[in-house]
This record gives C-alpha cells, sequence and structure tokens, in this order.
C-alpha cells in the first residue's frame, strides 16, 4: 500500500494493530462493534509493504493524541462522555456514550449486531411495537432497515413512527430488555421497555431502505401524523440529494467508489447530477464514465437501487468521519 495523505481512519487503525503484533490486535479488536472490525479487517487485507515512514507517522498521530489526554478522572462520566463527544461529535458518541454510560452491560443487544437481520426479526417479532423501535433504535442505521424489511408494511410505518418519537430510555429499562434478549439468545423469554431513537434515527434507517418500501412507509406515517412524515423527510437524506455536496466533497466520494458502482448509480440518476460527477472527474476519466453509460444496456431498478445505496453508505461514512459534509438537506447544520 502506497503511502497517503488521505489515509481514512480505518487505514490508520489497520496500519497501528499490524505494528502492534497479532496478541495486543486481536484484544483490542474484541472492543470493536462488526461493522468497524469490518472495516478495519478490509484496510488490513489490502494492505502490502507498508512504508517505513507510513508506519512511523500513524505511531506518531497515535502518541500524540495519547499525550493530550490526562490520567485525571478517568473512570468519571464526564471525562468519558467529554473524550468521546470530542472523538466523535456530539451526534455519533451519544448512542455510544448511552452504552457505555447509561446502558451498562449490552451483551444481549451488542450480539444482534452480528446476526443476521431475518434472525433479529424472529427474534423480535413477537414482542409489542415500542419495543421492536427500542431495538432497531440500537442497532446501526443499514441493519436496522434491513431488519425493518422482515415486517408487513402496517408494522414498518408503525415502528418508524415510535422510532421518531423516541425520547429516551431509562437506563434501568434498557438493562431490563438487555437482560431479556440475554435469555432469548440462551433459549429464554419477555419484556418492558439511554438517549436512543429520535426523528434522526427514522430518517437514517428509512435511508437505507428501498425506495418503494420507503415510499409506502412515508405515505402511512403521513397519513398518522402528516407533520412527523414531514420533519422525517427533511432529515433523509437520498441520492438526488448528492447534488448539494460540494465538489471536494464528490471528489472524495469518488475516489472510493468502483466504477461499475458509479455506472449503475448514475444510470437513474437526473442529468443535473450526472454533469456533477463529471465535472468533478478528469476530462478522460468522465468521457470514459459517458462512454460506459451509454453503451450500458437495461438494467434492473432494483440494481440501480441497490448501487445508489452502496454509493450512499460510503458518503455516510464519509461525512461520519467528518470528512466531508452533506449539508443542511442531510439534516446536517448548515455551515457558513
Amino acid at each position: 500500500m502506497a503511502e497517503t495523505a488521505t489515509q481514512n481512519g480505518a487505514e490508520k487503525v489497520a496500519v497501528l494493530l499490524m505494528a502492534l503484533g497479532e496478541d495486543v490486535a486481536a484484544e483490542i479488536l474484541k472492543h470493536m462493534g462488526p461493522k468497524e472490525v469490518q472495516q478495519v479487517g478490509v484496510a488490513m487485507a489490502s494492505m502490502d509493504n507498508v512504508p517505513k515512514e507510513l508506519v512511523e507517522s500513524t505511531l506518531n498521530e497515535f502518541i500524540g493524541e495519547l499525550k493530550k489526554e490526562t490520567g485525571l478522572g478517568v473512570g468519571s462520566d464526564e471525562y468519558v462522555r467529554n473524550v468521546l463527544v470530542n472523538a466523535l461529535g456530539e451526534d455519533k458518541a451519544g448512542g455510544m456514550i448511552d452504552r457505555i454510560l447509561l446502558g451498562g452491560n449490552t451483551k444481549g443487544l451488542e450480539s444482534l449486531k452480528w446476526m443476521d437481520a431475518r434472525a433479529v426479526a424472529e427474534l423480535i417479532r413477537n414482542e409489542h411495537p415500542q419495543i421492536i423501535a427500542v431495538v432497531l433504535s440500537y442497532l446501526d442505521s443499514d441493519q436496522a432497515a434491513s431488519v425493518l424489511a422482515e415486517f408487513p408494511d402496517k408494522v414498518q410505518a408503525d415502528v418508524l413512527m415510535r422510532i421518531a418519537s423516541v425520547e429516551g430510555v431509562l437506563p434501568v429499562a434498557m438493562n431490563e430488555l438487555n437482560e431479556i434478549l440475554e435469555q432469548q439468545l440462551k433459549g429464554g423469554q419477555n419484556m418492558k421497555s439511554s438517549g436512543i431513537g429520535g426523528v434522526k434515527t427514522a430518517a437514517n434507517i428509512l435511508n437505507f431502505v428501498d425506495s418503494s418500501t420507503s415510499t409506502v412507509i412515508m405515505e402511512q406515517i403521513k397519513e398518522a401524523d402528516e407533520d412527523l412524515g414531514t420533519e422525517i423527510e427533511d432529515l433523509m437524506f437520498v441520492f438526488a440529494d448528492l447534488i448539494e455536496v460540494d465538489d471536494r466533497g464528490i471528489q472524495t466520494i469518488l475516489r472510493e467508489v468502483q466504477t461499475d458502482t458509479l455506472v449503475l448509480a448514475l444510470k437513474g440518476a437526473e442529468p443535473e447530477l450526472q454533469e456533477k460527477i463529471f465535472s468533478n472527474m478528469s476530462s478522460r476519466a468522465a468521457e470514459m464514465l459517458r462512454d460506459d453509460l451509454e453503451t450500458k444496456g437495461p438494467v434492473k431498478v432494483s440494481e440501480v437501487e441497490e448501487a445508489q445505496k452502496e454509493l450512499l453508505a460510503v458518503a455516510r461514512r464519509l461525512a461520519d468521519e467528518g470528512q466531508i459534509s452533506l449539508g443542511a438537506s442531510a439534516g446536517g447544520e448548515e455551515m457558513i
């Protein structure tokens, strides 16, 4: 792997773990979530002949960050909260803070993140919709969307509305739910109802649902509560919203998307968005992409939607890492 100034977070972690050795790396990976393990694993697998300079710069950056921290106050809720917010930002740190400080032992809930969407759906299918909403709020948005897809349309809309309306779950209730899930995973039983859920969580989950299902769910939500439906809709970031991303952001996204995926995604894009993509590529690359689009035969709508979802997942990850801004249309704060 060549040294690069645009080394992303997963690559930095991969270099650090490889430098620390197998035993230490294995211990660190135990404390990561499934998505992080996958991202770091892919980064490690793609590395070959890592330059000494890159290893040294990564280690120096890590040591520099450690020196900024202090041993005073370690173990206090306030210290942990401040470190997480400073490292991840208010939104992203929120769920993790709840897990660490409010949720206590969350083995049952955490184990769901490693399960197949259908298995999770079967586990919670007979629970009250409010419980399903809390569980889905705890999962990553893409996994929550896959689990939601296993339920009937009416249940989907009901659960999404409940997610949007959740303002918080008491720690004791979260612990109770966690214990019940642990028992169920071992072969056990039932439930009762942390600052999880909310309109933004509902919008994030809906972002990962296919467009036809998303339309049906939104229609049902608006029928029941038009204001809530509009609020969710305003916070969603869909493929067409990429037109609002600045040129630098588009270029960052394009560096991480395969050409085949890009061609499929653009098959269903508006001409204005296509031109924005072309204008952020070299003239030769843009010309080749135009040719690929013109010569590409008819493709299924589901394939186009899948490619667009893949591209959007890249955009959201880059936004979470702070590398790009998705703008006000994604529910983010307007930049000045």
